[in-house]
């Protein structure tokens, strides 16, 4: 990499020129007894100026224009991003710009090249996950027709319980690949939301009602926690019922097995309300937290499928609350349970 100015390389060359110019002069005067001093210095200056002049532009004309398209082709980073590379160079030397463009492009390429393998990562998984997911279903459903083929048809008690567990298997199949399919179309814009204004608290009774029996079968009790009794949202009723479901029976799935209780609390925020549903389940690892919401993802430590559902659930109420322009994130202890926040704007 060249690291000296061009105009300092094309002075030394002048003068190294120049020199040698000089020098030959010199010992030919000398030789031919003809040595003047003042024709030796003239020719000395000349020399170096012209040469000075000819390095100078062929680096202009032959290296600095080809620079130039290097530097402008480079130059697809913007051009505030240009004028920020100016500003911080000693020089106006192109060559130093063009230097910091490069290790700035190099920077940015590491970035989009680390970017890719993460997400070629997360692609296989996905992938991989779908599979699995789809799998334990067919291989269930192609089990229990097998054994009703072999003979088991014929006993009444036992076609009717392999056709009803084939049906659940079914069932969760199209679970799976509908939730899929509502994902699409959130992330699209395809899912329109339909905002209208309502009270919040009031839905969230409505959906404690609906989970109640399940959440006397896995030993929960769900309260609800706030200092005013009407929340008035401008948001989709039946998407926020949605969210309210998914992050419930997460809640019932994950909490304490023996006494789990689960707490609904709502919170003035500015302009929005903070809603928290919480667990005194076991937690979740600080390093599982980030991919939490990600499609089909499971941690080892306290999700697993036994569990049941599509696990879409939580990637589906985070598009969700993102497409009402509102956050959504967890927080978990271990031994101590998890809390999952998002925001609604008042009416």
């Amino acid at each position: 990499m060249i690291t000296s100015s061009p105009r300092k390389i094309a002075a030394l060359n002048a003068l190294i020129i120049a020199s040698i110019t000089a020098f030959i002069y010199t010992i030919l005067t000398f030789y031919f007894s003809v040595f003047n001093l003042i024709p030796l210095l003239i020719l000395f200056i000349v020399v170096c100026i012209a040469s000075y002049a000819i390095i100078n532009y062929s680096f202009e004309k032959f290296i600095y224009e080809k620079i130039k398209i290097i530097y402008k082709t480079i130059g697809s980073l913007k051009t505030q991003k240009k004028q920020e590379l100016k500003k911080k160079s000693k020089s106006d030397d192109v060559l130093d710009i063009v230097n910091q463009v490069v290790l700035e492009w190099d920077k940015e390429k590491k970035q989009e090249i680390e970017e890719l393998k993460k997400m070629a990562v997360y692609r296989r998984e996905f992938l991989g996950n779908v599979s699995h997911e789809l799998k334990t279903p067919i291989f269930n459903i192609q089990g229990y027709i097998l054994s009703l083929l072999d003979g088991g048809i014929e006993d009444p008690d036992i076609n009717q319980k392999f056709l009803n567990k084939a049906e659940k298997s079914v069932n969760r199949m199209i679970a799976i690949v509908e939730d899929l399919e509502e994902i699409n179309k959130l992330e699209s814009g395809e899912l329109k939301i339909k905002k209208e204004n309502f009270d919040l608290i009031e839905l969230t009774k409505e959906v404690m009602d609906f989970m109640e029996m399940k959440a006397e079968t896995f030993n929960s009790k769900i309260q609800i926690k706030s200092s005013f009794r009407t929340a008035k949202i401008i948001a989709d009723k039946r998407r926020i019922r949605q969210v309210l479901i998914n992050l419930i029976d997460n809640a019932i799935k994950y909490g304490d097995i023996e006494h789990n209780l689960i707490t609904i609390s709502f919170y003035d925020f500015h302009d929005n309300y903070l809603v928290e549903v919480s667990d005194n389940g076991k937690g979740i690892p600080q390093e599982y937290l980030p991919r939490l919401f990600e499609r089909f993802y499971r941690t080892e430590f306290s999700r697993s499928r036994d569990k049941g559902g599509s696990g879409l659930g939580l990637a589906i109420v985070k598009h969700i609350i993102e497409a009402h322009q509102q956050t959504i994130s967890v927080r978990s202890k271990i031994g101590k349970g998890t809390t999952f926040s998002f925001t609604m704007k008042k009416a």
